[in-house]
């Protein structure tokens, strides 16, 4: 894979190096992008937009069941380099770098009363664009890019923030319909709030 930047590694190799990514999904996009007519696309696509509905309802519950058992969610801390300097992240550096036991840790806070920083919730929008779905290694697998824009408000006084962000998502086919194995974002801001 290659950035403005130069070469980047592959995300798998990227979940290879992560102790908490070691048991997952090794698979790759194959060929070119699927057309916006092809139904594996449409079904990316509609499962993209489905996420993002229950992740702005805060339905943690929900969207915990459509993760795979041996997910790896990844987002490397991105750094700012020369052009052609060869990377774009910093190694070994992550502000999420989780398995399903640890989202499943942070769901189960967000239902405590240390959950201090979201009570009251958060208002959150999730937009969603430029999606792409590729054919992976086998046939149970896709490989979804898109970008996301989230804009996210505190209470009645506070500014809203925006973040964006590009992902690529590996989702596969099990008997419970598709679910995400890989996902991987990259944040377009130079800093990004933790506090959810």
């Amino acid at each position: 894979m290659t950035s403005m930047h130069g070469s980047v590694p592959p995300i798998d190799s990227l979940s290879a190096r992560s102790v908490l990514g070691g048991g997952a999904s090794r698979q790759r996009r194959t060929g070119t992008s699927l057309p916006f007519g092809d139904e594996r696309h449409l079904t990316a696509h509609q499962w993209l937009v489905d996420e993002a509905w229950l992740l702005d309802l805060q339905a943690y519950d929900e969207w915990l069941a459509l993760l795979t058992d041996d997910i790896h969610y990844l987002m490397p801390v991105r750094v700012t380099t020369a052009l052609g300097a060869g990377y774009d992240t910093s190694p070994g550096m992550a502000h999420f770098d989780e398995d399903k036991y640890s989202l499943s840790r942070r769901v189960a806070r967000f239902q405590t009363e240390h959950a201090w920083t979201e009570d009251p919730p958060s208002r959150l929008r999730h937009h969603l664009s430029n999606v792409r779905t590729f054919a992976a290694e086998d046939a149970d697998h896709l490989v979804v890019e898109s970008a996301t824009l989230l804009f996210r408000s505190r209470g009645d006084v506070q500014e809203g923030s925006l973040v964006s962000a590009g992902r690529e998502d590996l989702l596969r086919r099990t008997p419970e319909g598709w679910k995400l194995a890989r996902p991987f974002t990259t944040s377009g801001n130079p800093s990004v709030d933790h506090s959810t």
